[in-house]
């Protein structure tokens, strides 16, 4: 019995509650609870004194007790801490359960502990004590509590479990411990070995001391033989593995017939014993495979479907319960194979005899299946899916047909496989995204069909992947102009896509050229055409009413031969003149908005070339007037843009579904295969097969790419000329007759006055209708400036979108302040962008904050809106590498300084500078004077406007007099 020698004395007794902990109580009733916690744990600070016990309710015959969890109880019994000056003696129990408390304490400090093999199981763990061979001392006291109380035994195993668990509960360090055990054990923990050892061994808690290790090994039939299960020994350093054939007896085994197997002399003694209880393991992990003619042992000989079960499942269970498993060394690279079909094109498919136009065009081929290196025929692969074999040796190889890959195959044979050809879609469709799935059933992995090129198809389809491959065409004779190398690769392209009936995006960067690259390829078509002796075709361009007078004038500037007829505007040809009006045409140019009013003309009409300019219009699929233009037939579809995708997936298939009908699939089938799992979450994989699919079909080229930065010049100079909307034209024409009618009547003075002041409102009403009202008018009404009033204003901001998009910036110089202020708005609505707008009543200091923010490319925007005369010179703009001009100083020295804010030292981008010129207009006459230097020189021109003032009233009436056909309809 214990004692503390003090002034008082206390007798303390308790128990083992099972599940939970010791119970501790006093004989003296008035010593418990809280009280008793005060006495006994007064210095014990892992209870933190006796606070943090809990109180367990009064029984019969037994007072309030206090519970101590099991691992407290370890810490407390070891050393006990109660009061001083008092004499603590324990009960005759408690004193057994003290001296086993500290037992189990040296055990955990000791690590004299592991897993109990008996009573271990996947819903409790259990632990026991395990005191090593050389702790003699601790192995007596153990044995000399057992020997006065037997019943103790249980006790300390539950109270062990118990403890390792709070251990593992409570202390980060320990659990981790423990996580690394249980995950280098795995499932061998709870699938136990027969024998304790071979499990403390298979669990990595007990060293193996044989000095060799075992496994089943799976020999592959030799002639005249089967499959056969055998043992096979490892030296524990490595080496060879030397296969054992099993004889009659339990546990004996021979070296394998025929081998030069050599058994190790000192492996011998061990040999019958070790093999005998792996033996009870295989039969552990697999009680079906126990062999009739010799109960107690595994099977030694199998067929060909037991072999593939070995293979593919029995060897897991051995591993799973922690056998060694020695299989043929192809096994697995052959199971990794999937059976895939192939469509093997004839080798005739895309030659000169048999030559394909369109994605329609079906191509003949024969199907066959592969497995790794084997090639099965048809006949082959359903003679051996109806024997149902899973392993069979073809050519000298292994082959494994997965019966799930069979009844995959076997349907779709039933269902489309036996189709004699293929559509040019599915071959590129099966080329590009290596395969197409043959089954789209949930869980399951798809098998692929692939396709198998012939010689033509392969260089063909090369050729679409890479336009470097692609040879080069010279420019048409009739083109006047040189193409730049980038350009004439671009027209080569359209050009070898119109020969196999193949649509084309044609999406390089704005400022790239598309217009000549289109320009050039209508003439070779129309040479081709001439040369072919067929028909005579009109091609159909449907652009932005905005750009339609653009077109006309490049198109007369580098091919004057083509025969190029508007469709536009109120006089227009309808019903049965428009055929007349088509006849003998190259070229047919129309707009957008046109396309589905005048549908029933334009589908009467079987055209050449089907060519939309800014093809972004028929992003929205649903449109009446994407559904109108779709509906149009052409023998060539050609889609040109800067932005092939502005936002969504969407618009994209929109372009390709107008290029290409059906390649992408439906609206449906690409929003589930490709759109959800790009947009949702960003799969690399189909990212990357989206990019494969849609490259054959679409050139894009940057301004940033070194190819093309080395053939652009430093500046790049071009005119958009621009209609003006019927609205426009007629306040043009008013201002026009009323300067004419009262040029008569004024003298010198006064007329040059007129003259002067009917130039500016032509120039305004050419900007906005809007700048003609009184200003505060026009702010009152702030509708007055609805942008749909002005070509220009509409192109313009088309063109920023653009400029935004591509993350570059820009410079839009503007004579008129009202003009810029309201531009200045209706780019921050459209861009969501700040737009600074710098003019004369601009502070100096405001000045310098706008020009550093505009320059910092770390903060936002895109635009920059200028007044001439304010930020024409002196200023540093190299952030924006765009300048548009929005109105026309009609003094090239001006506008070139202007453009030199951005085209200066500290430029790094090819500079893109864009004049905007309104078409049949004041505007567009002295832009042709300009041009051709005809009866004025720059040093004239460079006089501003007075020269104008002295021209004869016929003079004027020419210059200033309005070409009807460029009103907007």
């Amino acid at each position: 019995m214990r004692r503390f020698v003090a002034a008082g004395s206390l007798l303390v007794n308790g128990h083992w509650e099972p599940g939970r902990g010791i119970a501790l109580y006093s004989s003296d009733p008035s010593e418990y609870g809280r009280r008793l916690s005060n006495l006994l744990f007064a210095w014990h600070p892992a209870s933190w004194y006796g606070t943090e016990l809990a109180e367990l309710e009064p029984e019969e015959g037994r007072p309030a007790a206090l519970l101590l969890t099991p691992l407290l109880a370890v810490d407390y019994f070891a050393f006990p801490r109660p009061v001083r000056l008092l004499e603590v003696e324990w009960g005759q129990e408690l004193e057994q359960l003290a001296r086993l408390g500290g037992l189990l304490r040296e055990a955990l400090i000791g690590g004299w502990f592991a897993p109990h093999w008996r009573l271990w199981s996947e819903s409790e763990r259990r632990w026991q004590v395990r005191l090593p061979e050389s702790e003699p001392e601790a192995a007596r006291r153990w044995n000399a509590l057992l020997a006065e109380n037997g019943a103790l035994q249980d006790t300390a195993d539950e109270w062990l479990s118990l403890a390792v668990e709070e251990l593992i509960a409570d202390k980060p360090g320990a659990a981790a411990a423990w996580e690394r055990v249980e995950g280098g054990a795995g499932p061998q923990l709870t699938r136990k070995s027969p024998h304790e050892e071979d499990w403390l061994i298979a669990i990595g808690l007990k060293k193996d001391t044989f000095p060799f290790r075992t496994a089943l090994q799976l020999a592959e039939p030799e002639e005249g033989r089967s499959w056969r299960l055998r043992a096979a020994l490892q030296d524990r350093e490595g080496g060879q593995w030397i296969p054992l054939e099993r004889q009659d007896e339990p546990g004996r085994w021979l070296p394998a017939a025929g081998e030069s197997w050599t058994v190790p002399e000192d492996w011998l003694p061990l040999l019958k014993e070790r093999l005998i209880k792996e033996e009870e393991r295989w039969l552990q992990a697999l009680p079906d495979w126990e062999d009739e003619a010799a109960p107690g042992m595994v099977k030694r000989n199998l067929t060909d479907t037991e072999a593939y079960g070995f293979l593919e499942h029995a060897s897991l269970k051995l591993l799973d319960y922690g056998c060694a498993v020695v299989l043929p060394g192809w096994w697995e690279a052959v199971r990794k194979r999937k059976l895939r079909l192939k469509a093997k094109l004839k080798s005739s498919v895309g030659s000169a005899e048999q030559p394909m136009f369109g994605l329609s065009q079906i191509v003949q081929f024969d199907w066959k299946l592969a497995v790794g290196d084997v090639d099965l025929t048809e006949a082959e692969f359903l003679r051996l899916a109806e024997e149902n074999r899973r392993l069979m040796q073809i050519g000298g190889q292994w082959v494994h047909l997965n019966p799930d890959d069979v009844r995959q195959i076997r349907e779709w044979m039933k269902r489309v496989g036996r189709k004699k050809g293929l559509s040019f879609r599915d071959v590129m469709q099966m080329h590009l995204q290596g395969g197409i799935p043959v089954t789209e059933e949930e869980g399951e992995e798809p098998l692929q069909a692939e396709v198998e090129l012939n010689e033509n198809m392969m260089r063909l389809i090369g050729q679409l992947q890479n336009v470097n491959e692609l040879p080069l065409l010279q420019e048409p004779e009739q083109f006047r102009g040189e193409l730049r190398p980038y350009q004439r690769q671009g027209m080569s392209w359209l050009l070898f896509l119109r020969r196999f009936g193949l649509g084309a995006c044609l999406a390089d960067d704005m400022g790239l050229g598309k217009t000549v690259q289109f320009t050039a390829y209508l003439l070779h078509v129309k040479e081709l055409v001439a040369q072919s002796g067929e028909p005579k075709r009109p091609s159909l361009l449907i652009c932005p009413t905005s750009v339609i007078g653009n077109w006309e004038k490049e198109l007369e500037r580098f091919a004057p031969t083509l025969d190029v007829r508007l469709h536009y505007g109120p006089r227009r040809m309808k019903g049965e003149s428009f055929a007349e009006f088509t006849e003998g045409a190259d070229l047919v140019i129309t707009s957008y908005s046109l396309a589905p009013l005048d549908e029933e003309e334009l589908a009467s009409v079987q055209w050449e070339t089907l060519c939309l300019d800014e093809s972004q219009n028929i992003k929205n699929v649903y449109t009446k007037q994407s559904s109108a233009i779709r509906r149009l037939s052409a023998h060539h579809r050609i889609a040109m843009t800067g932005t092939p995708m502005e936002n969504r997936l969407t618009e994209l298939w929109s372009i390709y579904d107008f290029i290409n009908t059906g390649y992408l699939g439906t609206m449906a089938e690409f929003r589930r295969a490709v759109i959800l799992p790009i947009e949702r979450e960003r799969d690399e994989k189909t990212i990357a097969g989206l990019q494969r699919w849609v490259k054959p079909f679409m050139l894009r080229r940057l301004k940033k790419d070194p190819a093309i930065e080395l053939s652009l010049p430093d500046k790049n100079e071009n005119k958009m000329f621009i209609a003006l909307t019927a609205e426009q034209g007629a306040v043009y024409e008013n201002i026009v007759a009323d300067l004419l009618e009262k040029l008569d009547t004024l003298e010198p003075m006064q007329r040059r006055g007129l003259i002067l002041a009917s130039i500016t409102k032509l120039k305004q009403v050419c900007d906005h209708p809007a700048l003609l009202q009184d200003g505060s008018e026009a702010e009152r009404e702030a509708e007055l400036w609805d942008p749909e009033r002005s070509a220009k204003v509409m192109r313009l901001l088309e063109m920023c979108e653009e400029v935004a998009a591509e993350g570059e910036r820009c410079l839009i110089f503007t004579q008129f302040v009202d003009m810029g202020a309201t531009l200045q708005k209706l780019l921050e609505e459209r861009l969501s962008l700040p737009v600074p707008y710098l003019h004369g009543g601009v502070p100096k200091a405001k000045r310098d904050e706008m020009i550093a923010g505009f320059q910092n490319q770390e903060q936002p925007g895109c635009a920059f809106v200028l007044s001439l005369k304010a930020g024409g010179t002196g200023l540093n703009l190299t952030a924006a590498n765009h300048v548009f001009h929005f109105d026309r100083w009609w003094n090239p020295a001006v506008e070139n300084q202007a453009t030199d804010r951005a085209f200066r030292i500290g430029q790094k981008k090819r500079v893109q500078v864009h004049k905007f010129v309104s078409l049949g207009t004041l505007e567009e006459k002295i832009d042709d004077m300009i041009e051709r230097k005809q009866s004025l020189n720059e040093q004239v021109v460079g006089q501003s406007e007075q020269w104008i003032t002295e021209l004869s009233k016929e003079e004027l009436r020419e210059l200033f007099t309005l070409r009807k056909q460029w009103l907007k309809d």
